[in-house]
């Protein structure tokens, strides 16, 4: 098995594959955990793209692995409940040198079918909902602001968690609670703001504004909520250089926002099949998913 193999999609020996979603895949390690490994694939309008942006799974996997440990304090999360390592999923050396750097053993958990979006800044949909409607997911915001602008406070904006090949939908705190349960809903608004809040002071401190994020959460066997997936990535979140923050400007990213930004001067419906990235713009792609590693963790 060769790595540019592992990068596009994976094969375990010995551990079934139970599914193939836009960036990780899921394998069966036993009835409490599984083997997650984050491939280079990127997705953009909920499209898997064809190319593969060299060195992005371990990128992806170390930022999450930064924030699990970090935000462990506030909520549980699927790798520190896990109770096998990688070496014991994995005995083979050879086998687990291929993936050690984009493969976690995470605990099994029931998924709870909601993306938790916390927005900071007025961006993207956010923007594009403020300047129809005065409002962000239904949420009034106060006239005059100005795109990129932070916002008075955090806004919770949650969206149904779509099945792959399709496409999120923004619904309202009250759709989720009619969904799941009110008392959950509140403990996972509550947890993703207190999470964003804190990830964002320490971003910020390295020179990182977090524009926007999304979480998702799991329940474990007896109901405690679980932090699962992935946090804080450039993938899961829009990253600014803090310096090149300008209310009014749609600022430059560190995050998969470049590559969407390309695909918008493109002829394409959003569609599938996706188009092919040219070289220039996944070389700029892997420098952005490195710095922002680097400046969150001082790590290259």
């Amino acid at each position: 098995m060769s790595v540019s193999a592992v990068a596009a999609s994976c094969e375990i020996k010995g551990l079934p594959l139970i599914y193939r979603g836009k960036v990780r895949d899921l394998y069966t390690v036993d009835d409490r955990h599984l083997l997650m490994v984050a491939s280079d694939r990127l997705s953009a309008f909920d499209v898997i793209l064809p190319t593969l942006i060299p060195g992005k799974g371990a990128v992806l996997t170390a930022v999450s692995n930064f924030w699990f440990e970090r935000t462990r304090h506030l909520v549980p999360n699927h790798l520190q409940l896990a109770e096998k390592t990688l070496e014991e999923v994995l005995p083979d050396p050879v086998e687990r040198a291929v993936v050690a750097d984009r493969a976690v053993v995470a605990r099994r958990l029931r998924g709870v079918p909601v993306e938790a979006i916390v927005r900071g800044y007025l961006i993207g949909s956010g923007w594009k909902d403020y300047q129809r409607e005065g409002a962000v997911c239904g949420i009034r915001l106060p006239q005059g602001l100005r795109m990129a602008e932070r916002l008075p406070e955090p806004l919770f904006t949650p969206s149904t968690k779509a099945a792959l090949g399709t496409h999120d939908e923004n619904i309202s705190f009250d759709s989720v609670a009619g969904a799941i349960g009110r008392e959950l809903a509140e403990r996972i608004r509550a947890v993703s703001l207190a999470i964003y809040r804190e990830a964002a002071d320490y971003a910020l401190k390295r020179g990182i504004i977090i524009a926007d994020t999304k979480f998702e959460f799991g329940l474990d066997e007896q109901g405690q909520l679980v932090l699962m997936d992935e946090v804080l990535t450039p993938d899961s979140s829009r990253f600014w250089p803090a310096d090149q923050h300008r209310p009014g400007v749609n600022p430059p990213s560190f995050d998969k926002q470049f590559v969407r930004d390309y695909l918008e001067t493109l002829d394409w419906d959003k569609q599938p099949p996706g188009p092919e990235l040219p070289a220039e713009i996944v070389g700029h792609t892997v420098a952005k998913y490195r710095e922002a590693l680097q400046r969150l963790m001082g790590a290259g």
